[in-house]
């Protein structure tokens, strides 16, 4: 078992077992704690299997673990920063059903850095030598039944008394873990809502629906004349939008739009953003206009995450739609970004579509390339290459990323056409061909 960027995934059944999550649990107490611990989980079928499997674990090292049932990731976060306690989300995000994960928090509800994720994985591995609890040490297993509440409290307070009446909105719930508390809090704010995708049966999450899938939210926010639509995925940690005319908002355009907002009102720390090196150029682009600064990271929320903490800046985000208001959450929450650009609209007096103009997202072309080793150093190869390209672009970039999980270059390239960008990536992708068949 191995870590990826948002914790252990896989197939349930082969590749994710109810043994190795029951030891997963086992190895979680003995790393982050054997007091409280604090499990939710997304609708999936896999659900109930896998959170008896992690909180037998658990207890069985003596922690007293409360189950939150069906709740977003995000919601596990904000009550584990909130009673300092450590805790799980068992889903798998905006994979399909057949998928699933276990998501671990650390006191504080944030996600475990990748020191503690290395114990964990020893932990598993190499079981350490101390005794098991017996008797009255045995840890406890008990149903909790305030998370739903308290999460949309939490929601409803992050606007500071403001409301969102007035605005009428097409709630995308993905099936997911957000179908009740997210069409209950926007309603708690006055938003009229429209609600799809929010009847999960087990096996509907993501289902042609949800941030992965937002063309059936696209079209009802135009058959039913909404003001905006937002479209969640499993767990509800990332959202994009749909403005009236169906035109998707993605991750970038929130992040830019609530960059201007948070500026204009003196709330960007810094005047400062953090994002991935695949955000796209047009954002970069716009933030300059603003006189904003940006910080780039890998890809990756932990990382975004890692340098808001070190910088103490107040938003950041990727392109997918995990965005991140450190003043108001410890992690990405779809939910919340909507409210706060539902706020942002209702304040200007203008539409979604109007505010996310401030950026014009460049054409991006993205090739995936197979390659037999997983050690070439490509972009050390093919530098000259790439500066080449690079020149020819006049305004465009070019990003070359060997996967850390598959034999794979990813090759990125933005331009001001996409032909110009079709025809780098091209180029570029052929590059990296020749060099993965090259000697070894």
């Amino acid at each position: 078992m191995r870590f990826g960027t948002d914790g252990v995934r896989g197939r349930v059944g082969d590749e994710l077992t109810p043994e190795l999550v029951l030891g997963i649990g086992r190895a979680a107490a003995r790393v982050l704690g054997r007091d409280r611990f604090l499990v939710a989980r997304d609708p999936r079928r896999s659900g109930p299997l896998l959170e008896a499997a992690l909180a037998a674990g658990l207890a069985a090292e003596g922690a007293s673990v409360e189950l939150l049932g069906v709740l977003p990731t995000p919601a596990l976060a904000a009550l584990s920063a909130a009673e300092d306690v450590p805790g799980a989300v068992i889903s798998a995000s905006h994979n399909t059903f057949a998928d699933n994960g276990v998501k671990l928090f650390a006191r504080g509800g944030r996600k475990l850095p990748e020191e503690a994720e290395t114990r964990v994985e020893s932990e598993l591995e190499h079981p350490s030598a101390a005794t098991a609890p017996t008797g009255a040490a045995v840890g406890t297993v008990a149903a909790r039944l305030d998370g739903g509440e308290r999460y949309v409290e939490h929601l409803v307070a992050t606007l500071e008394g403001r409301r969102l009446d007035g605005l009428r909105v097409v709630l995308d719930c993905a099936n997911g873990a957000a179908s009740e508390v997210g069409p209950e809090a926007l309603r708690r704010l006055g938003a009229t809502v429209d609600v799809m995708a929010a009847d999960p049966d087990g096996t509907n999450i993501n289902a042609g629906c949800g941030s992965t899938f937002p063309g059936p939210l696209s079209e009802r926010v135009v058959a039913t004349g909404a003001d905006a639509g937002l479209a969640l995925d499993g767990d509800a940690d990332r959202v994009v939008g749909v403005d009236a005319s169906g035109r998707v908002v993605d991750g970038d355009h929130l992040i830019a739009v609530s960059a201007v907002d948070l500026a204009g009102r003196g709330r960007l720390a810094g005047r400062t953003v953090v994002v991935t090196v695949m955000t796209n150029l047009g954002f970069r682009l716009a933030m300059a206009e603003q006189g904003i600064q940006v910080v780039e990271t890998p890809v990756g929320d932990r990382h975004v995450l890692a340098a808001l903490a070190a910088g103490g800046w107040s938003l950041g985000g990727e392109q997918s739609g995990h965005v991140i208001f450190p003043d108001l959450a410890t992690t990405g929450d779809g939910l919340l970004t909507g409210i706060e650009v539902l706020d942002a609209v209702r304040r200007s007096g203008r539409s979604l579509a109007e505010l996310a103009s401030v950026m014009r997202s460049l054409p991006q072309v993205l090739r995936n390339v197979a390659v037999g080793r997983r050690d070439l150093d490509v972009v050390g190869a093919l530098a000259e290459e790439v500066a080449a390209v690079e020149a020819g672009l006049g305004t465009g970039r070019v990003l070359l990323r060997p996967s850390g999980t598959e034999p794979v270059v990813r090759v990125m390239v933005e331009a001001d056409t996409s032909e110009r960008a079709e025809a780098a990536a091209e180029r570029l992708a052929t590059a990296v061909e020749r060099l993965g068949d090259g000697p070894g």
